[in-house]
Protein backbone atom coordinates (compact mmCIF):
# COMPACT_ATOMS: atom_id res chain seq x y z
CA UNK A 1 0.00 0.00 0.00
CA UNK A 2 1.74 3.50 -0.64
CA UNK A 3 2.12 6.06 2.03
CA UNK A 4 1.92 9.93 1.63
CA UNK A 5 4.89 11.28 0.44
CA UNK A 6 6.09 14.57 3.55
CA UNK A 7 5.95 17.95 2.26
CA UNK A 8 8.52 20.80 3.42
CA UNK A 9 7.26 23.91 2.10
CA UNK A 10 9.77 27.08 1.83
CA UNK A 11 8.29 30.64 2.29
CA UNK A 12 9.29 33.97 0.18
CA UNK A 13 11.70 36.61 1.32
CA UNK A 14 10.52 38.65 3.96
CA UNK A 15 8.05 36.42 4.86
CA UNK A 16 7.89 33.03 7.36
CA UNK A 17 5.98 29.41 7.83
CA UNK A 18 2.52 31.59 8.56
CA UNK A 19 2.82 31.92 4.64
CA UNK A 20 1.37 28.28 4.75
CA UNK A 21 -1.43 28.45 6.74
CA UNK A 22 -3.94 27.93 3.98
CA UNK A 23 -1.90 25.20 2.28
CA UNK A 24 -0.41 22.86 4.80
CA UNK A 25 -3.94 21.76 6.80
CA UNK A 26 -4.88 20.41 3.43
CA UNK A 27 -1.80 18.91 2.37
CA UNK A 28 -1.92 17.08 5.31
CA UNK A 29 -5.76 15.72 5.54
CA UNK A 30 -4.62 12.35 4.46
CA UNK A 31 -2.07 11.45 6.66
CA UNK A 32 1.16 13.26 5.39
CA UNK A 33 3.53 15.09 7.54
CA UNK A 34 4.13 18.34 6.20
CA UNK A 35 6.46 21.01 7.59
CA UNK A 36 7.11 24.35 7.12
CA UNK A 37 10.39 25.70 8.27
CA UNK A 38 11.29 29.27 8.56
CA UNK A 39 14.13 30.21 6.34
CA UNK A 40 17.85 31.50 7.74
CA UNK A 41 16.97 34.78 8.42
CA UNK A 42 13.37 34.49 8.93
CA UNK A 43 10.80 34.37 11.88
CA UNK A 44 12.46 31.89 14.62
CA UNK A 45 15.64 31.11 12.37
CA UNK A 46 19.03 32.28 13.19
CA UNK A 47 20.09 35.44 11.46
CA UNK A 48 21.48 35.47 7.91
CA UNK A 49 24.90 37.72 8.13
CA UNK A 50 25.81 39.96 5.45
CA UNK A 51 27.16 37.76 2.14
CA UNK A 52 24.52 35.02 3.16
CA UNK A 53 24.48 32.33 -0.26
CA UNK A 54 21.71 30.22 -1.65
CA UNK A 55 24.03 27.14 -0.30
CA UNK A 56 23.72 28.40 3.43
CA UNK A 57 19.76 29.31 2.94
CA UNK A 58 19.69 25.34 1.58
CA UNK A 59 21.56 23.94 3.96
CA UNK A 60 19.21 23.59 7.23
CA UNK A 61 16.33 22.14 4.35
CA UNK A 62 18.94 19.07 3.29
CA UNK A 63 19.13 18.51 7.24
CA UNK A 64 14.96 17.89 6.90
CA UNK A 65 15.89 16.07 4.17
CA UNK A 66 17.73 13.96 5.76
CA UNK A 67 15.67 13.30 8.57
CA UNK A 68 12.98 12.44 6.61
CA UNK A 69 11.82 8.48 5.87
CA UNK A 70 11.67 8.53 2.19
CA UNK A 71 11.77 10.84 -0.90
CA UNK A 72 9.83 14.35 -0.13
CA UNK A 73 7.32 16.66 -1.85
CA UNK A 74 9.51 19.52 -2.06
CA UNK A 75 7.87 23.54 -2.39
CA UNK A 76 9.03 26.82 -2.37
CA UNK A 77 7.71 29.90 -2.73
CA UNK A 78 9.61 33.06 -4.68
CA UNK A 79 12.84 33.22 -3.10
CA UNK A 80 12.12 29.47 -1.44
CA UNK A 81 11.77 28.27 -5.19
CA UNK A 82 15.23 29.32 -5.59
CA UNK A 83 16.12 27.82 -2.11
CA UNK A 84 14.43 24.24 -3.06
CA UNK A 85 15.70 24.28 -6.38
CA UNK A 86 19.44 24.57 -5.11
CA UNK A 87 18.17 21.52 -2.56
CA UNK A 88 16.72 19.23 -5.81
CA UNK A 89 20.20 19.90 -7.67
CA UNK A 90 22.27 18.95 -4.61
CA UNK A 91 20.04 16.04 -3.18
CA UNK A 92 18.40 14.71 -6.03
CA UNK A 93 17.31 10.87 -4.58
CA UNK A 94 15.78 12.75 -1.84
CA UNK A 95 12.63 14.57 -3.73
CA UNK A 96 9.92 12.78 -5.61
CA UNK A 97 8.95 15.96 -6.64
CA UNK A 98 9.27 19.52 -6.91
CA UNK A 99 6.76 22.48 -6.67
CA UNK A 100 8.08 26.10 -8.02
CA UNK A 101 5.40 28.41 -7.03
CA UNK A 102 5.87 31.66 -8.05
CA UNK A 103 9.07 31.26 -8.79
CA UNK A 104 11.83 33.64 -11.09
CA UNK A 105 14.10 31.96 -13.58
CA UNK A 106 15.77 33.58 -16.58
CA UNK A 107 15.28 37.16 -15.67
CA UNK A 108 16.02 39.61 -18.70
CA UNK A 109 18.44 42.09 -18.23
CA UNK A 110 15.41 44.71 -17.29
CA UNK A 111 13.70 42.28 -14.75
CA UNK A 112 16.81 42.29 -13.07
CA UNK A 113 17.64 45.55 -12.89
CA UNK A 114 14.24 46.27 -11.21
CA UNK A 115 14.52 43.62 -9.18
CA UNK A 116 18.51 45.22 -7.89
CA UNK A 117 16.58 48.41 -7.56
CA UNK A 118 14.12 47.15 -5.31
CA UNK A 119 17.03 45.89 -3.25
CA UNK A 120 18.55 49.34 -3.52
CA UNK A 121 15.40 51.07 -2.09
CA UNK A 122 15.17 48.64 0.85
CA UNK A 123 18.93 49.41 1.49
CA UNK A 124 17.46 52.98 2.08
CA UNK A 125 13.87 52.67 3.49
CA UNK A 126 13.05 49.52 4.31
CA UNK A 127 9.17 50.36 5.32
CA UNK A 128 8.69 51.90 2.17
CA UNK A 129 9.73 48.64 0.03
CA UNK A 130 7.27 46.75 2.49
CA UNK A 131 4.28 49.17 1.53
CA UNK A 132 5.18 48.84 -1.99
CA UNK A 133 5.22 45.02 -1.76
CA UNK A 134 2.18 44.98 -0.37
CA UNK A 135 0.74 47.08 -2.90
CA UNK A 136 2.27 44.76 -5.52
CA UNK A 137 0.96 41.99 -3.96
CA UNK A 138 -2.58 42.85 -3.37
CA UNK A 139 -4.71 43.72 -6.34
CA UNK A 140 -7.30 46.11 -4.94
CA UNK A 141 -10.09 44.04 -5.24
CA UNK A 142 -8.45 41.30 -3.05
CA UNK A 143 -6.90 43.87 -0.51
CA UNK A 144 -10.92 45.31 -0.61
CA UNK A 145 -12.37 41.56 0.15
CA UNK A 146 -9.65 40.56 2.87
CA UNK A 147 -7.90 43.60 4.31
CA UNK A 148 -7.25 41.86 7.56
CA UNK A 149 -4.77 39.62 5.38
CA UNK A 150 -3.51 42.27 3.58
CA UNK A 151 -2.75 44.25 7.24
CA UNK A 152 -1.45 40.83 8.73
CA UNK A 153 1.40 40.19 5.73
CA UNK A 154 2.33 43.79 6.40
CA UNK A 155 2.61 43.46 10.15
CA UNK A 156 4.86 39.88 8.97
CA UNK A 157 6.94 42.21 6.82
CA UNK A 158 7.82 44.49 9.95
CA UNK A 159 9.22 41.98 12.23
CA UNK A 160 12.07 41.25 9.58
CA UNK A 161 15.34 42.06 10.82
CA UNK A 162 17.07 44.49 8.79
CA UNK A 163 20.05 43.02 8.07
CA UNK A 164 18.77 39.45 7.53
CA UNK A 165 16.40 40.62 4.79
CA UNK A 166 18.68 42.73 2.91
CA UNK A 167 21.45 39.65 3.02
CA UNK A 168 18.42 37.37 1.86
CA UNK A 169 16.74 39.81 -0.50
CA UNK A 170 20.64 40.32 -2.43
CA UNK A 171 19.75 35.77 -2.51
CA UNK A 172 16.64 36.44 -4.26
CA UNK A 173 17.86 39.45 -6.66
CA UNK A 174 20.59 36.78 -7.94
CA UNK A 175 20.43 33.49 -7.34
CA UNK A 176 18.44 32.51 -10.42
CA UNK A 177 21.53 33.46 -12.66
CA UNK A 178 23.28 30.80 -11.04
CA UNK A 179 20.51 27.94 -11.15
CA UNK A 180 19.72 29.21 -14.67
CA UNK A 181 22.73 27.05 -16.25
CA UNK A 182 21.75 23.91 -13.80
CA UNK A 183 18.58 23.83 -14.61
CA UNK A 184 18.92 21.10 -17.44
CA UNK A 185 20.07 18.56 -14.87
CA UNK A 186 16.95 18.65 -12.31
CA UNK A 187 16.37 15.04 -12.14
CA UNK A 188 12.90 15.48 -9.96
CA UNK A 189 9.84 16.85 -11.69
CA UNK A 190 8.86 20.00 -11.52
CA UNK A 191 5.85 21.76 -11.63
CA UNK A 192 6.19 25.63 -11.99
CA UNK A 193 2.93 27.60 -10.89
CA UNK A 194 2.31 31.37 -11.09
CA UNK A 195 -0.26 34.09 -11.53
CA UNK A 196 -1.02 35.15 -14.59
CA UNK A 197 -1.27 38.69 -13.06
CA UNK A 198 2.41 38.44 -11.31
CA UNK A 199 4.75 41.40 -12.52
CA UNK A 200 7.60 39.85 -11.34
CA UNK A 201 7.71 35.58 -11.15
CA UNK A 202 6.03 36.11 -14.80
CA UNK A 203 4.16 33.61 -16.72
CA UNK A 204 7.12 33.62 -19.27
CA UNK A 205 9.38 32.34 -16.73
CA UNK A 206 7.52 29.69 -15.15
CA UNK A 207 7.10 28.59 -19.08
CA UNK A 208 10.69 29.05 -19.42
CA UNK A 209 11.75 26.97 -16.30
CA UNK A 210 9.24 24.18 -17.14
CA UNK A 211 10.78 23.65 -20.85
CA UNK A 212 14.21 23.71 -19.60
CA UNK A 213 13.83 20.86 -17.27
CA UNK A 214 14.09 17.05 -18.17
CA UNK A 215 10.31 16.71 -16.69
CA UNK A 216 8.49 19.92 -16.26
CA UNK A 217 5.35 21.53 -16.89
CA UNK A 218 3.91 25.13 -16.48
CA UNK A 219 0.73 25.76 -14.30
CA UNK A 220 -0.94 29.74 -15.00
CA UNK A 221 -3.37 30.70 -12.93
CA UNK A 222 -5.82 33.33 -14.03
CA UNK A 223 -6.39 36.09 -12.28
CA UNK A 224 -4.15 35.88 -9.07
CA UNK A 225 -0.91 37.81 -8.34
CA UNK A 226 2.08 36.78 -6.76
CA UNK A 227 1.15 35.44 -3.36
CA UNK A 228 -0.32 32.32 -4.30
CA UNK A 229 -0.31 30.12 -1.02
CA UNK A 230 -2.57 33.07 0.32
CA UNK A 231 -4.71 34.03 -2.71
CA UNK A 232 -4.93 30.66 -4.24
CA UNK A 233 -4.38 27.72 -1.78
CA UNK A 234 -6.46 25.47 -3.90
CA UNK A 235 -4.01 25.64 -6.99
CA UNK A 236 -0.81 25.12 -4.90
CA UNK A 237 -2.37 22.03 -2.93
CA UNK A 238 -3.49 20.91 -6.69
CA UNK A 239 0.38 21.26 -7.84
CA UNK A 240 2.07 19.77 -5.07
CA UNK A 241 -0.27 16.95 -4.95
CA UNK A 242 0.60 16.16 -8.96
CA UNK A 243 2.39 13.22 -8.30
CA UNK A 244 2.37 12.62 -4.21
CA UNK A 245 2.67 8.93 -3.25
CA UNK A 246 5.43 6.33 -2.70
CA UNK A 247 5.92 3.40 -2.98
CA UNK A 248 7.22 1.95 1.15
CA UNK A 249 9.34 -0.66 -0.01
CA UNK A 250 11.08 1.38 -2.81
CA UNK A 251 10.36 5.40 -1.75
CA UNK A 252 9.42 5.47 -5.87
CA UNK A 253 7.21 8.10 -6.94
CA UNK A 254 3.93 6.78 -7.36
CA UNK A 255 1.41 9.00 -9.96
Amino acid sequence: MSKPADVILLHGVGLDHTMWDRVAPELATDGRAVHTPDLLGHGAAPDAPPGTTLADLAAPVAELLAAAPRPVLLAGFSLGALVATRVALDHPARIAALTLVSGVAGRTLAEREAVVDRLRSARADLDATFDAAVRRWFSPEWSAAEPDLAVRVRATLATNRPGSYLACYDVFARADAELWAELPRLVPPVTAITGADDPGSTPAMSEALAARVPDGHAVIVPGARHLLPLERPDAVVAAVRHRSTTDPSTGALVP
